[in-house]
């Protein structure tokens, strides 16, 4: 039995079966938020530019940038609470700091995960770099809208006629 055990701490196995599952959680969050605010942006923007509130885009722009900041902020304190509810690290802090530092890949914490979690670490920042590349898509398709008022508001400043403005997509 003790084989068994030690077979599956040198392996990883626990981190991997915790990580699968919190992946899931974290990747179905984070497509649920970013469902949302694209959502939202695209309806409220597409809206503005109809009305000619060109700075409302802007602001709708920022405004959902960081509501995305937001969502990956949400999803480093997911990973960070589940560090600590299966006790792997000491405190919720240091659980949500090295789950940042994980999922940023930045990697300024030294790995203090126990032997047989140690894959955990690999599969939180595979989930940020996914979320990441998510999210980029995203405010690529948001800058469509966002540019687009950026020069309709410049080409009034320039007095160009509303009439060309409009033909302008």
């Amino acid at each position: 039995m003790n084989t068994h055990l030690s077979l599956a701490t040198e392996l990883d196995l626990p981190a991997y079966l915790l990580g699968a599952s919190i992946l899931i959680v974290v990747i179905i969050f984070h497509g649920i938020a970013l469902l949302q605010i694209a959502k939202r942006y695209e309806v409220r923007t597409f809206l503005y530019l109809s009305e000619k509130r060109y700075s409302s885009v802007a602001i709708c722009f920022y405004i959902s940038v960081f509501g995305l900041f937001l969502a990956h902020i949400a999803e480093i304190v997911i990973w960070g609470f589940a560090l600590y509810l299966f006790r792997l690290l000491p405190n919720l802090g240091d659980s949500i700091l090295f789950a940042g530092s994980t999922y940023t890949a930045m990697g300024f914490m030294e790995d203090i995960l126990p032997n047989g979690w140690k894959m955990l670490a690999v599969i939180i920042a595979f989930s940020g770099m996914f979320a990441f590349a998510w999210t980029a898509s995203v405010m690529i398709s948001m800058t469509k809208n966002f540019r687009q008022a950026y020069t309709k508001l410049h080409m009034e400043k320039l007095n160009i006629s509303s009439e060309i403005i409009d033909r302008f997509h």
